[in-house]
């Protein structure tokens, strides 16, 4: 037995042992020092919700909290150091994030449920096992106490505990649902061209069938960098042997560093589970915009593959009209055109609308593809699936709901409002009453949905 093996099952028995005292004093199974609930009592989210925003400045800015939490949870659990990558920053952000999003949501515990369910499947290729989870509540109880100082209180900690609980259950369950496919997927590079010097376009062969919908995205970690997970989604249509990524270098020493710069042909990449709701449902489309900056291009490209089969099997889909809008710093950032073209030239219900920065300032360019969307609305309009880097995301689809497209009509997987307003508050980045700027960390999947939950929590 190894020595992390060893820890864990250390950790499991004390986890137990502990299970039993709680039960041992708290006879009936009321409401202990540790907040859990009476057996068949319904949780109260909403109450649990009002405590904690009415006391949010205790805890404020979730960055010192969340370090505090971590130097605990390490001190205590040296082990578990090992289930992280390097630097902490990118789990930190996806922490505060996904904080924000349970009190957010925590009057509506169905959908904390349904999300946290999915992170819990997501998760698994963490190698993160129930008794873990037990260690991370107390580390936070820990970091309550120390951010809180002299005005800690105990029903303060108890509604983050049980809100914790409500999201780590969710998780479990998940996790356990997903027993009948591999935590994450290896591949083999078998392709790795450069489109210029900080964009490659890889193609990935996975060692076992790997299963996904276009539109949807997936978590790719390269062996550089151990335990460090990003979001990229795959460009080709579902059902092929090997999976096309597109990957844009945002800067040094990161997953996508190493994926442009430092991969090569044979070298071995993993691939996490397929999540994401950037994906077309079997209800007749009518009118469909399909909006792409960059490299969100790569998922346009599996949704135009996906629409185009549809098209030719007779389905409802035939009498869709797709508008294609591609926007572009510079002409060669607009890669990929020999394809596209191609694509375009035979299919008369898709229509490419090319926007190039150039000498113009990345917003202006951003206003005009905002406006050549808001021109082609019409009553009877469809969906619209906004696809690329997160600021740009999150400048066009502003811009789409005060040209008066409706908020339900738009498609993307950034945080919501609320989420992001949660943690600038927390932060001290954004007034009340304002959403603070989206916090998504570089390196985010390139498409983004208003009905998708928070950025993976990192246990």
């Amino acid at each position: 037995m190894s020595a992390n093996d060893r820890s864990y099952h250390t950790l499991l028995a004390r986890h137990e042992a502990m299970r039993l005292r709680r039960g041992l004093l708290t006879p009936g199974n009321t409401a202990g020092a540790h907040g859990q609930l009476p057996a068949g009592e319904p949780y109260d989210g909403g109450a649990d919700q009002r405590t904690i925003m009415d006391h949010l400045d205790l805890v404020a800015p979730f960055e010192e909290l969340i370090t505090h939490l971590y130097q605990a949870l390490f001190t205590r659990h040296p082990s578990l150091r090992s289930l992280f990558p390097a630097s902490m920053e990118f789990q930190k952000a996806h922490l505060a994030r996904a904080f924000s999003y349970l009190i957010e949501h925590l009057d509506r515990p169905d959908e904390i449920t349904r999300t946290f369910t999915q992170l819990g499947r997501d998760h698994r290729k963490l190698g993160l096992l129930p008794a873990q989870y037990a260690a991370f509540e107390a580390a936070l109880c820990a970091a309550l106490r120390i951010q809180a100082g002299e005005r800690w209180h105990v029903e303060l900690e108890r509604a983050w505990v049980r809100m914790l609980r409500l999201g780590v259950t969710a998780m479990v369950r998940g996790a356990d649902a997903a027993l009948h496919e591999p935590p994450c997927w290896r591949a083999t590079v078998t392709a790795h061209q450069l489109r210029g010097p900080d964009l490659a376009v890889l193609r990935l062969r996975p060692h076992e069938t790997f299963r996904y919908r276009a539109g949807q995205y997936v978590t790719l970690e390269s062996a550089r960098l151990p335990h460090t997970w990003r979001p990229y989604y795959p460009a080709g249509a579902p059902g092929q042997e090997e999976l096309e990524f597109h990957v844009r270098r945002t800067g040094p020493g990161g997953v996508s560093d190493a994926l442009v710069r430092h991969t090569s042909i044979g070298d071995e990449v993993r691939i996490g589970p397929p999540k994401g709701n950037l994906t077309l449902g079997d209800e007749p489309l009518g009118e469909l915009r399909l909006v792409a900056w960059d490299t969100g291009w790569a998922a346009m490209k599996a949704l135009l593959r996906e629409l185009d089969a549809r098209m030719g099997t007779g389905s409802e889909h035939r009498g869709c009209a797709v508008r294609l809008l591609m926007g572009a710093g510079t002409l060669s950032d607009l890669y990929d055109t020999d394809y596209l073209t191609t694509f375009a030239s035979g299919r008369p219900w898709l229509t490419v609308v090319p926007l190039i920065a150039g000498a113009a300032p990345e917003e202006r360019t951003r206003d005009r593809l905002v406006q050549a969307v808001a021109a082609c609305l019409s009553p009877v309009a469809g969906p619209t699936l906004v696809a690329g880097p997160p600021t740009a995301v999150s400048a066009v689809t502003d811009a789409l709901v005060r040209a008066g497209l409706p908020a339900e009509h738009l498609c993307h997987d950034l945080p919501s409002a609320g989420a992001r307003e949660v943690r600038g508050n927390a932060a001290g980045a954004a007034p009340a009453g304002r959403a603070a700027p989206p916090g998504q960390p570089v390196g985010v999947p390139s498409a983004v949905a208003l009905r998708a939950g928070p950025a993976p929590l990192p246990m």
